[in-house]
C-alpha cells in the first residue's frame, strides 16, 4: 500500500477518501475498508501483471468494495452481480448506489433483483443494470424425465437456519399429521438450527414423518429430488434459489414463497404452489393440494418447469449474455 501511495498519489488519495466514506456507512467500519483498500493494492498489481482488463465480482459487498477501489487505483473497469438477500438487507451500508455509479455494469439474478439495485442507483445509472440469471449445471437439464414419486414423499434443501423457514415447515407438518393425511418430508442440510428442528420434531411426534438427513453431496441431492414428487421451501429472505431451479429441471414441482424473484420461476397452477412467507395453515394447504394432486397433472408441471429452466436458467445461455455484457463495456 505505500509503494501504491508513493508512485500513484492522486489515485490512491481518491481510492483512500473512497474506503473512508465506504467505511463511514458500512456496519464493518472505517478499519476493515482500509484493510479492503490495502487488498486492492496487492489486486491491481496483479490484474497488471497479468494483462487483465475487466474484472467482475460476485455479491455487492466486500468483493465489490475491493473492485471498486481497484478501479480507483488505476485497475482495469469492474461489474459485479448482487444476489441477494443479504446485500438488500444492508443497502446503505453495503454502498450499492457508489458501487453502480463507478461500475461498469451491474447484473441482478432476477427483475425482483434488478429493482432493488434502481431502488438505489441514481436515475442516470438504470441504464447500467442488467438481469442475468442464475443457471443450473446442464446435467440437470439433460437429466431425461423420470415420474414423480409414487410415494408421498417430499425434499426440502438448504442450511438449517432461520432465514430458510425449515421451522414453519414442521409446523405444517404437525397440522397435516393432524389432520390425517400421509406425507414423508426429508430435510437435506445442516446448520444452526439443528437442534431446535430436533426437538420441535420431538415435541410433536413427527419422527416417522419428518427426516433431517443432513447434509449430502450435489449426486446424493439430485436422486433425493428425483426421488420426491416435490420441493418445498417455506423462506423467508432468498434472492432466487438454485436449488428450485434444480427441482424444476428435473421436473419436480416447488412450493414455495411470495417473496424476492421467486414467482418469476415458480407460477401457480403452472410450476408449483405460492404461500406467503410464514403462514403455517398456507403452507399446510399448499402441501395437501400437493398430495391430492393426481400424478399425471404433477408431471405436467414438471414438464412446464423444466422449459422454464431450460429458457431462462441454462448456464450456458446465461454465461453467454454476460460475457456479451463485458464485451460491450470495453467498446
Amino acid at each position: 500500500m505505500i509503494t501504491t501511495a508513493l508512485t500513484r498519489p492522486p489515485r490512491f488519495a481518491r481510492a483512500l477518501r473512497s474506503a473512508w466514506s465506504l467505511g463511514r456507512v458500512s456496519a464493518l467500519g472505517r478499519l476493515m475498508h482500509l484493510v479492503y483498500l490495502a487488498e486492492a493494492c496487492v489486486l491491481r498489481k496483479w490484474l497488471e501483471q497479468d494483462g487483465v482488463t475487466h474484472l467482475h465480482a460476485h455479491f455487492g459487498a466486500n468483493s465489490t468494495a475491493i473492485a471498486l477501489l481497484c478501479r480507483l487505483l488505476g485497475g482495469p473497469p469492474y461489474s459485479f452481480t448482487v444476489h441477494g438477500p443479504e446485500e438488500f438487507d444492508q443497502s446503505i451500508g453495503n454502498s450499492l448506489g457508489e458501487k453502480i455509479k463507478h461500475s461498469a455494469f451491474a447484473v441482478a439474478i432476477s427483475s425482483f433483483g434488478r429493482s432493488q439495485l434502481w431502488r438505489w442507483a441514481g436515475l442516470a445509472d438504470w441504464k447500467k443494470v442488467h438481469v442475468v440469471h442464475c443457471g443450473v449445471d446442464p446435467s440437470y437439464i439433460d437429466t431425461p424425465p423420470r415420474p414423480p414419486a409414487q410415494a408421498p414423499r417430499l425434499i426440502n434443501i438448504g442450511r438449517l437456519t432461520e432465514q430458510k423457514g425449515q421451522l414453519i415447515l414442521v409446523e405444517a407438518a404437525g397440522l397435516l399429521r393432524d389432520r390425517g393425511r400421509d406425507f414423508e418430508i426429508n430435510i437435506i442440510g445442516g446448520g444452526t438450527l439443528r437442534q431446535a428442528m430436533e426437538v420441535r420434531i420431538r415435541d410433536l411426534d413427527l419422527a416417522g414423518r419428518v427426516k433431517l438427513v443432513g447434509w449430502k453431496t450435489g449426486d446424493e441431492v439430485r436422486q433425493e429430488l428425483l426421488d420426491s414428487r416435490a420441493l418445498v421451501l417455506p423462506s423467508f429472505a432468498e434472492g432466487l434459489p438454485v436449488v428450485i431451479m434444480e427441482a424444476l429441471a428435473l421436473r419436480r414441482p416447488a412450493i414455495a414463497t411470495y417473496i424476492a424473484g421467486i414467482p418469476e420461476l415458480v407460477r401457480p397452477g403452472e410450476t408449483g404452489w405460492l404461500v406467503p412467507a410464514g403462514d403455517v395453515e398456507k403452507l399446510a394447504e399448499a402441501i395437501a393440494q400437493l398430495l391430492d394432486t393426481p400424478l399425471e397433472q404433477l408431471e405436467r408441471m414438471g414438464e412446464e418447469g423444466a422449459r422454464s429452466v431450460a429458457r431462462e436458467h441454462d448456464v450456458r445461455i446465461e454465461a453467454r449474455k454476460l460475457l456479451a455484457l463485458i464485451d460491450a463495456s470495453a467498446r
